[in-house]
């Protein structure tokens, strides 16, 4: 049996976002490709973690900037090791470099984070995304981890295209792997039209883009909704709600927020409508997922649509959504939808067909773990062929193994 190693940026907590989610789909593809998975991290742990080792998965704490890592991976003998977000590359990468060099590398993006953070300072300024928000030293940092590694895993359709457009990455290094369900999680009992009411909203009050549609529907979006459908409530739920958040709630104007979930899909379900007016953002939304599993007709935007439907936007009926780019698009549909029964019908129809068709287990787990079959068989010229990555791990360009080092000598001298 083989052995995976993935060092967690934080502990896997299903219930509080999309990323605690897909990261127990990664660990179930890996067991089905008969390795056998440890997951460490440095986080603190959680108490709204997922219990690992019910998932057969052994749990480990790890320390940052320290050598205990180096001697803990030289005992395990990893056949692969996973890096959960760029982070955790530039902290432990040159370690497992050092300690286990033919381990393969792998980093799992989650979604591109500099990309993310370019349209929100975009939005901050009103304008479009240019290269002054793209090349910023987050995307520096987050390129050059992909660069060091021999494959990551790109979850969006777009981002994986974008990322060899705009910053010439390889093919090779890259795999596209979006959300992996199994037919059980979409095989359920739909609730009719008759049995729902309200809108639902909900998103880790953590995530920014979440916080700030959160934010926009309040302030912009609800009461216009609101005086056109008086007797509707929003109801938005999500991980973590801050007193800011809580706060928004307001009785009269049918705006409730009660947080925390016990369960997503029962509250997605329950409701006529989803509303994700997400302005900024990058990855595949866990919300509209839950949305189409549910058979739940959404209203979002073109950020939120994006990677998560493929090339087929021309009708977006067909595909159990409402795409607005615009404050009063987003209006009208949610009102036209909440409204319109045959529309819903026609949308709550088409949702069901998401998970099936782009995101099933069986369709993306078998191929993963046939690529990563394949760089084991050749991984010195797979290697070879990444001039750039190479480059980047010469001893001249690693500030962050000097900085982690000089950080051990001064912890141990005070």
């Amino acid at each position: 049996m083989k052995t995976a190693l993935i060092i967690g940026y934080v502990w896997p907590e299903p219930a509080s976002s999309a990323a605690g989610s897909r990261m127990l789909q990664l660990i179930a593809a890996l067991q089905s490709g008969d390795y056998r998975v440890v997951f460490g991290s440095p986080a603190d742990w959680s108490p709204h973690a997922v219990g690992l080792a019910d998932h057969g998965v052994e749990a480990v704490k790890l320390q940052l900037n320290s050598s205990t890592f180096n001697d803990y991976i030289a005992g395990l003998q990893p056949d692969l090791v996973m890096f959960d977000r760029f982070m955790m590359e530039e902290q432990f990468g040159w370690r497992v470099e050092e300690t286990c060099p033919n381990a393969l590398r792998v980093l799992d993006m989650e979604d591109v984070h500099s990309l993310r953070h370019a349209r929100h300072q975009a939005l901050k300024e009103g304008v479009e995304p240019g290269l002054k928000h793209i090349h910023s030293e987050l995307a520096i940092r987050e390129v050059a981890a992909v660069l060091r590694c021999d494959l990551t895993l790109v979850i969006s359709e777009f981002e994986w295209h974008w990322l060899q457009q705009q910053f010439q990455i390889p093919a090779a290094q890259l795999i596209y792997l979006p959300f992996m369900l199994l037919a059980s999680q979409w095989q359920r009992p739909l609730t009719a039209l008759s049995q729902r009411q309200h809108f639902v909203c909900i998103g880790n009050f953590r995530h920014e883009p979440n916080w700030d549609a959160v934010r926009w529907l309040r302030e912009a979006l609800w009461p216009a909704i609101r005086q056109q459908l008086p007797t509707a409530e929003l109801h938005v739920f999500g991980a973590y709600p801050p007193k800011k958040a809580t706060s928004l709630q307001n009785e009269q104007l049918g705006f409730y927020v009660p947080g925390w979930a016990d369960d997503a899909l029962e509250v997605v379900d329950s409701a006529r409508v989803m509303l994700a007016p997400l302005r900024f953002g990058a990855g595949l939304k866990g919300k509209l997922l839950d949305a189409a599993i549910t058979a739940t007709p959404a209203v979002t935007t073109p950020v939120g649509a994006e990677g998560m439907y493929g090339s087929a936007m021309g009708n977006q009926r067909d595909l159990g959504i409402l795409v607005a780019d615009s404050a009063t698009v987003f209006v009208d549909a949610a009102v036209q939808l909440y409204q319109n029964d045959s529309l819903w019908d026609t949308c709550s129809a088409a949702a069901v067909r998401l998970a099936p068709d782009r995101f099933a287990f069986a369709d993306h787990a078998p191929r993963w773990l046939a690529r990563l079959s394949e760089l084991a068989g050749n991984l010195e010229n797979h290697r070879l062929s990444g001039f750039y990555g190479a480059m980047l791990r010469h001893h001249t360009l690693k500030s962050t193994r000097y900085m982690s080092q000089w950080i051990e000598a001064k912890n141990r001298l005070s």
